[in-house]
């Protein structure tokens, strides 16, 4: 009460003495102008540990150009502007009163003001974290600057669904410009003119880990988070080194960016998008971004058929190269003062190999039209700029409203088309020289004659590449074949680049370092001409099922990016023949590593390459726009990279599913020793098949063996055979199922008997007891019962507690573990010439349905490509 007694005295002194900065509070009846603290850099009120500063601020240094804002005083950034679109001059003035915080002009007129309040205002606090609060007499806040932001959040700053970020001008200009930054219920994105153009899911760095409702994005010192259900849940995480103070800004230049500060100055450490070329207005309006490779920075240029637009005129962009003509405006717009009347409208072709933002994030406005009903349709709406028109498809795109910069295609087998609408300017600009003439009368009949031969001149050249095109195809066998001269032209949105035979052959000196194969066919060592290390997989048997999932895989995976991924760089499609380009992972698949003689990995190698591995599949079920089931899971389908860093690879030639087919699944896919009962049964197929999968791979990471194993392998288990396996009586080997044993070792608790003898005691009981219980709960019998991949994730990582498996819904390994010992009896038979082993006669007439053990069909009847 002592406080609250004082405090008045303060209210009646404070504006006599209004040249003095003030600490954490300022209390109403407060003027502040940028010439009454002139001398404190226009500051007239500090946080209590003089972290951030309340002041006046001329960054365009220029009359007029007066900002009311909060600035972090270390770095001299500021955070938050109140009237940013409405500056004032050097007089105007800053007022704090019982009704909250005014900005008014020289003359008085009300410039800015916060909205009316619930009650009085008390007190004028800013807090430790910069943030400006509007306090009653009781402390309650009625209004705060974190609520309503300008262009950047700071560490501690919530930032919920439905808020958005402007870009300013520029660094002095502080006025919102069209560039936004919002959170949705499942994403971050930014849009320009509501048009989105990135979203923060497709940046590598960013893991998916829920589909649950996004509620708020926060920025704190370990990275920048959306999370849900009262922050109990981390949907999108981009975790940043630590830091004690770092920004989240939409920068002028339309790109999302995070900042960390510190006595070294400001650290960049998250860029989105990171190509400017991505940015919708990089080069004006109609400009052709071009990537520079040489110096990696875009620069900009025209389409042919366009030129520069001159500062002086006021634009920014390319406009025709024809002066009779203009660019059509949008509805409402005019020229000059006077409204453009609706005429016959044309359009300017801008080539084949352009890329355009919005139709990544958008769908076309029809589906199979000609060039011609795809123009007519955007001539109809008046919002229509232009238009794009997938060759092959048929897919027509309109741009309405505004029309952004274009981009060369990164893919060489980009068919889109696009067109430009314009309109016949009503009086064309004449320049200097120019004169106006009378037609000459030999032109009128000169030139209907001229045209008539270059009509036939280019029908006779189109007859003869048509006759060269049919001898090519006669020679390649294909005459016939319409669907594979198809397919050599295919072409999805966002296909990735496209090889030659020719050029693929050069880069992997014929097709000789050969570094894996698969059901599919064989994986071979390339190198580019850039020296870019590549893994070319050529396939072979192509039937008809084949190229539906050739063309599968090239559309799943060339628009998917994920950091436990395998990024698919390009593919050929030449003749027949059909070759995928993947980035190259140095270090092989996990099998190799794991099961082979080398240096045994360590825990964390292990526990990285589960996390990874658990990552990418959430990724591939949850965070695609399409439910993905990649149905191979396996140690011989994750590749490593440096650091162990585990990348998924083949999950393009798994089915892709709309939510509603989830549980339609008519073709067997995997490989013995993963397959989920649920294979076998006619039960609906899902995501959970790969949780099974990816647990049976989980235990072999922990145990460094396969599953299925004998116990003279170089590094088995010891002791007596608790499994349930039997020796085989023709070799006296002991027969190991490790899933069954690892049950046996849960049930009793003794979790380092299943830790890989090679660690020699480097990993502790918690450590194992974690991996084994995860993996145990994955391989439930019953689906429902197995957790999904994001909570998986969350388990790993420590987000959620630890879960325990059911035992009854483990039981099916007892009779797995044994059916095992009993199938590798007979095939060690067969080996030694006794019996021709095969499906049907090894098969009990008691094993039917959901007792038919998978282990009994080779890995080639059930294995998809790999």
């Amino acid at each position: 009460m002592g406080s609250l007694l004082f405090i008045p005295v303060i209210f009646f002194f404070l504006p006599l003495a209004s040249s003095i900065s003030y600490t954490e509070f300022i209390y109403p009846n407060f003027v502040a102008s940028n010439i009454k603290f002139a001398d404190n850099g226009g500051a007239f009120l500090f946080s209590r540990n003089k972290t951030y500063k309340a002041a006046i601020v001329n960054p365009l240094a220029k009359e007029g150009s007066f900002y009311f804002c909060v600035t972090h005083v270390p770095s001299n950034t500021i955070i938050w502007s109140a009237n940013r679109n409405d500056p004032v001059s050097s007089t105007g003035n800053v007022n704090i009163s019982s009704k909250g915080i005014s900005i008014t002009d020289r003359d008085g007129n009300l410039r800015w003001s916060t909205p009316q309040l619930q009650s009085a205002v008390y007190a004028l606090r800013l807090t430790e974290i910069g943030n400006l609060v509007l306090l009653d007499r009781s402390n309650v806040s009625l209004w705060e600057s974190f609520h309503y932001p300008t262009d950047t959040i700071v560490v501690g700053q919530s930032f919920p669904v439905g808020t958005v970020l402007l870009s300013s001008i520029s660094s002095s200009d502080l006025s919102s410009s069209n560039y936004s930054f919002s959170v949705a219920a499942s994403d971050a994105m930014l849009e320009w003119y509501g048009q989105i153009y990135w979203k923060l899911s497709m940046d590598p760095n960013a893991f998916i880990n829920s589909n649950a409702v996004v509620e708020y994005m926060i920025l704190n010192a370990t990275g920048l988070y959306l999370l849900a259900h009262n922050s109990s849940v981390v949907v999108i995480e981009v975790v940043l080194p630590h830091s004690d103070f770092r920004i989240a800004k939409l920068e002028s230049t339309g790109q999302f960016t995070v900042k960390s500060f510190s006595s070294a100055g400001w650290t960049q450490e998250f860029i989105g998008p990171v190509d400017s070329c991505q940015i919708p207005f990089f080069c004006g309006q109609v400009g052709l971004c071009n990537e520079d490779s040489a110096t990696n920075s875009p620069s900009c240029s025209c389409p042919s058929s366009f030129h520069t637009v001159p500062p002086s005129l006021g634009g920014w962009g390319c406009k025709p190269i024809d002066h009779s003509i203009v660019l059509a405006s949008p509805c409402n717009s005019s020229r000059g003062g006077e409204e453009i009347k609706s005429a016959a409208f044309s359009y300017l072709s801008l080539g084949y190999g352009i890329e355009y933002f919005a139709i990544d994030f958008s769908e076309p406005a029809r589906y199979g039209e000609n060039i011609p009903s795809c123009q007519a349709l955007c001539s109809k709406e008046c919002s229509c700029l232009g238009i794009f028109y997938g060759n092959t498809s048929g897919s027509c795109y309109m741009i309405k409203d505004r029309f952004g910069s274009i981009r060369q295609s990164s893919s060489f087998v980009n068919d889109l088309l696009g067109y430009v609408k314009v309109q016949v300017g009503s009086t064309p600009p004449r320049f200097n020289g120019e004169e106006k003439h009378n037609f000459p009368l030999a032109a009128l009949i000169l030139l209907p004659i001229s045209g008539f031969l270059i009509l036939l001149t280019l029908y006779f050249l189109w007859w003869r590449r048509r006759l060269f095109l049919k001898r090519i195809q006669i020679k390649l066998g294909n005459v016939s074949s319409r669907a594979s001269v198809e397919l050599d032209a295919f072409f999805i949105p966002g296909l990735p680049r496209r090889f030659s035979l020719e050029e693929l052959a050069a880069a992997t000196d014929n097709f000789k370092v050969q570094i894996g194969s698969g059901g599919f066919g064989s994986v071979f060592k390339g190198i580019l001409p850039d020296k870019t290390v590549v893994a070319v997989k050529k396939i072979t048997n192509l039937g008809i099922e084949g190229k539906k999932e050739f063309c599968t895989e090239i559309a799943v995976i060339g628009n998917i990016h994920h950091t436990n991924l395998v990024k698919l760089k390009g593919f050929c499609a030449q003749a027949r023949e059909r070759l995928l380009v993947y980035e190259y992972m140095n270090r092989g698949s996990l099998d190799r590593t794991l099961f082979g003689n080398g240096p045994a990995l360590e825990w964390q190698e292990r526990y990285d390459i589960a996390v990874g591995t658990a990552r990418g599949l959430s990724y591939l079920h949850r965070g695609c726009e399409h439910k993905i089931i990649h149905c191979d899971v396996k140690p011989e389908n994750i590749l490593l990279h440096d650091s162990s860093q585990a990348k998924i690879s083949d999950f393009g030639l798994s089915k892709l599913l709309a939510p509603e087919q989830s549980g339609l699944f008519t073709t067997m896919r995997g490989t013995r020793g993963y397959l989920a009962p649920e294979w076998l049964t006619n039960s609906a197929i899902s995501e959970k098949t790969d949780v099974y999968s990816y647990g049976m791979v989980l235990l072999e990471v922990v145990s460094g063996r396969k599953n299925c194993t004998t116990r003279s392998h170089d590094h088995s288990l010891d002791g007596s055979d608790s499994s349930g396996c039997q020796s085989s009586s023709s070799t006296g080997l002991g027969l190991v199922y490790f899933p069954l044993f690892a049950l046996e070792m849960h049930e009793q608790g003794k979790y380092l008997e299943l830790a890989d003898p090679r660690l020699e005691g480097r990993v502790t009981y918690e450590e194992v007891k974690k991996l084994v219980c995860i993996a145990l709960c994955c391989v439930q019998e019953e689906p429902a019962l197995r957790p999904s991949m994001d909570t998986v994730v969350s388990m790993l990582e420590g987000g959620i507690p630890l879960s325990q498996p059911r035992n009854e819904s483990l039981n099916f390994l007892r009779f797995y573990g044994r059916r095992f010992t009993e199938a590798s009896t007979i095939e060690e038979g067969n080996r030694n010439g006794s019996v021709i082993y095969s499906p049907t006669n090894a098969l009990p007439s008691c094993m039917s349905g959901s007792n038919y053990f998978f282990s009994y069909m080779s890995s080639q009847q059930v294995s998809g490509p790999r």
